[in-house]
């Protein structure tokens, strides 16, 4: 049983078939547990339906980017990568329901127990894994929550460009106290501004790690336990953080006698670290966090 059916026709007809039928299609996917999975072009920006094959999980749905045993990945799975709020349309109570939900990658062991299960169920699979070197991947499908709460995932970049502006206020008044000299060196006043930015910045960054670790973090476990792998290596990342954090602070308490190259060294270290940080964080949470909408 193919689960993704690429020639164009055929997907129009089975789209057809799915949504007058609610959610039944005859022929050779009789009886096949389908979905119908719309997502957005990552080039293109236009919307696309694939009818594909899925895993009922409970609260949430499996499809299998198998494209067939294909060395590559279906488009959709690529679409789903770039744009993860995706529309999914289901046979329930007579008709097809259709709700919004989030795409989310199912990751080690989870992803092989969950691939093992649906290849038990439909043995195709197993022979698409063994075509093709790729691990073919597992998504989940979440349905995402109603509301018209904040957008979680919109303040949480904002919460980012505002710390972004913040540090490199510090590196420029830094760059400024170090240009100017020995004669900016010797007043005590420039040296303990630049020691008072420095702590502000650093007590907002670890207000920020310290309310996502205990708000933000078990939130999103509680709605997305896919997201685990992700929440973990953020984790691991806030304690490098930290450490960097503190160094910082600890060269900024001497910046009246610091080596202005070790200075500008560890301010280059601490602003390349935290963009990688943010840009994971945001790569990975913004969708799943704006479709919470609390």
């Amino acid at each position: 049983m193919a689960q993704e059916f690429s020639p164009a026709d055929l997907n129009r007809a089975i789209i057809e078939e799915f949504r007058a039928n609610a959610g039944r299609v005859g022929g050779a996917f009789e009886g096949a547990a389908l979905v119908l999975l719309t997502t957005t072009g990552r080039r293109s920006g236009r919307r696309h339906t694939t009818p594909l094959t899925y895993l009922d999980g409970g609260d949430r749905l499996l499809v299998f980017a198998s494209n067939a045993g294909s060395d590559r990945d279906p488009a959709w799975y690529a679409n789903v990568l770039a744009h993860p709020r995706v529309t999914v349309e289901i046979g329930a109570g007579g008709g097809v329901e259709a709700y919004d939900a989030v795409a989310l990658a199912v990751r080690g062991e989870e992803r092989d127990r969950l691939y093992a299960e649906q290849s038990a169920l439909v043995p195709a699979y197993a022979e698409y894994q063994r075509m093709t070197a790729r691990t073919i991947p597992v998504m989940s499908l979440r349905r995402a929550a109603a509301g018209d709460g904040p957008a979680i995932g919109d303040e949480l970049v904002r919460i980012h460009e505002t710390l972004r502006r913040d540090l490199a206020s510090l590196r420029e008044e830094a760059e400024a106290y170090l240009g100017g000299g020995a004669a900016t060196a010797r007043r005590p006043d420039l040296a303990e501004q630049l020691r008072a930015r420095c702590l502000g910045f650093c007590d907002v960054l670890g207000e920020h790690h310290g309310n996502e670790e205990t708000r933000g973090f078990p939130l999103l476990e509680r709605h997305y336990p896919e997201l685990a792998p992700v929440l973990d290596r953020l984790r691991r990342e806030h304690t490098a953080v930290t450490g960097m954090k503190n160094e910082l602070a600890a060269l900024f308490a001497g910046i009246g006698t610091a080596d202005p190259g070790r200075v500008r060294a560890e301010l280059d270290r601490v602003t390349a670290g935290l963009e990688a940080h943010y840009a994971y964080e945001e790569a990975e949470l913004v969708t799943a966090l704006n479709a919470l909408r609390l």
